[in-house]
């Protein structure tokens, strides 16, 4: 494999590249018109326009991404994450054009591409399960029939989904019909595909992910596991590794099903197997991943491998450079997605330039990212300008250190998390570890964040006011300092 192209955007697609300059392999990077002044476009061996800013004329264009590749002398493309990633088409059609997919087969990523195709192939090595259907609900009569026996509230979620699209909450009878009606809807518009089944609600319980790696020689590894419960809209804010809560036998219990859950479909490259986790550490299968997830990085912290080279090598045909036995956790290592919404309405995101943006720097501290300084951030994609990653000996440490990083982090221009981020780690549930997917429903507050604002805001208003009043006692004075480019005075 001497040169890869990566069919991705933004931070990822740089953090690819920079693994494969390290691995002495070429790269091509394919961009939209929206992204032609990006970092990731310059920092490509070659790089190629492949249409419009819209996603579907140019990052979701398997067939030209596919022609590109080859008019470039690619061996191999790497999707990253989002896009095409999860596309068993685009899989397929890769490979059908002899080059190499860094990824998955199809067949791996059709199977647990559906939840309900997903949940079918990890019960059959006993995985825990969420109760609910094993099938799509057709039949609205049946609906009720299987909330009846599980009990509300109830969980409508597209097969097909992902990012809370599709997911309804149903606390009871009256409103069953409706809801599934409008998840069936939401899924067929978001997804292709309006197929939605039934699950018991787990009322307030802790997504934990468990990292794998699998070779197509039949050995797998757990790389531990990722707290990701800090959500907004289901979608995921701060990650940390290890999680707080897990006792060490049952993160071991989890591990051996991920790696259960990758057998079920002969799982190959690097792969995330998603789990609710309740108060009681019960644990319930969720979902697989089968791509590189945004949070990688804090697994690379506290296990120092390296995930896309590990990809690379396993999609050259390689073993894995390491079995279970080499893995031990060190450290802890804390994200916070840097993404350009307002924590203080409700995570809207925001648009604009960055009129200024400095990143922190110094021991512990990685910040994959995507943007630079003047750049506009554009309405086609996701929100996320970077992550912001602190990695210590222990847990508190790492919190200090990410919220010493926040502090030194300079973004003008648009609005961020980084405000949010500081708060959320630095609270009571975050510390102690007591906290769960409802974190921000719970505990958050926009007002919490306007603390500080309005300190300034009064400190400002002390300064005025004792400016106003000196001017008062000594107009003469400022007004010589009016000549020299001081305050002026207005007089009425």
């Amino acid at each position: 494999m001497q040169k890869i192209l990566v069919a991705n955007r933004g931070e990822i697609a740089v953090r690819v590249m920079r693994t494969a300059k390290e691995m002495g392999i070429k790269t091509v990077a394919v961009f939209s018109e929206a992204d032609r002044d990006m970092p990731f476009v310059r920092f490509a061996d070659e790089a190629v326009c492949i249409g419009p800013a819209l996603s579907a004329q140019s990052y979701l264009r398997a067939e030209k991404i596919i022609e590109v590749a080859l008019r470039t002398g690619a061996d191999a493309i790497h999707p990253g994450y989002g896009f095409l990633s999860e596309n068993a088409s685009f899989s397929k059609a890769v490979s059908d054009a002899g080059l190499i997919f860094i990824g998955p087969s199809a067949h791996s990523i059709e199977i647990m591409g559906s939840k309900l195709g997903a949940k079918q192939a990890a019960a059959k090595f006993n995985v825990p399960m969420v109760p609910g259907t094993e099938e799509p609900i057709k039949d609205i009569k049946v609906a009720h029939e299987v909330a009846g026996r599980i009990g509300y509230p109830i969980l409508i979620k597209a097969s097909a989904g992902g990012g809370g699209k599709g997911m309804r909450v149903v606390n009871n009878d009256g409103e069953l019909e409706e809801q599934v009606r409008t998840a069936k809807s939401e899924a067929l518009n978001a997804f292709g595909n309006d197929d939605v089944f039934i699950e018991k609600y787990v009322g307030s319980p802790r997504h934990i992910e468990i990292q794998l790696m699998g070779d197509k020689h039949g050995n797998y590894a757990y790389l531990f596991e990722r707290e990701c419960s800090i959500q907004r809209r289901h979608q995921k804010l701060i990650e940390e590794a290890p999680s707080s809560c897990l006792t060490e036998d049952v993160r071991q219990q989890m591990g051996e099903c991920a790696i259960a859950v990758a057998r079920s479909c002969n799982y190959h490259g690097a792969g995330t197997v998603e789990f609710l986790v309740d108060e009681n550490l019960n644990f319930y299968f969720l979902e697989m991943n089968t791509r590189l997830q945004v949070e990688h990085c804090v697994t690379e912290m506290i296990t120092g491998i390296d995930l896309v080279k590990e990809q690379i090598n396993v999609a050259r045909g390689n073993k894995l450079s390491f079995t279970q036995s080499d893995l031990a956790i060190n450290g802890h290592a804390i994200e916070l997605r840097v993404c350009a919404e307002d924590p203080l309405n409700n995570f809207l995101p925001d648009t604009g330039r960055l009129e200024m943006y400095l990143t922190p720097k110094g021991p512990g501290i990685r910040v994959d990212d995507g943007y630079e300084q003047g750049q506009d951030i554009p309405v086609f994609y996701d929100s996320m300008l970077a992550k912001l990653v602190a990695y210590a000996p222990t847990r508190n440490e790492a919190i200090d250190r990410l919220c010493r990083a926040i502090d030194e982090y300079y973004i003008q221009g648009v609005k961020t998390t980084l405000s949010f981020g500081k708060w959320a780690v630095q609270t009571e549930p975050f510390r102690t570890g007591k906290f769960d997917t409802k974190f921000i429903e719970k505990f958050y507050k926009p007002e919490y964040l306007q603390p500080q604002d309005e300190e300034l805001e009064a400190v400002a208003a002390l300064i005025t006011g004792h400016i106003w009043e000196s001017k008062k006692q000594a107009p003469e004075l400022y007004a010589q300092q009016s000549k020299t480019g001081g305050w002026k005075m207005r007089r009425k």
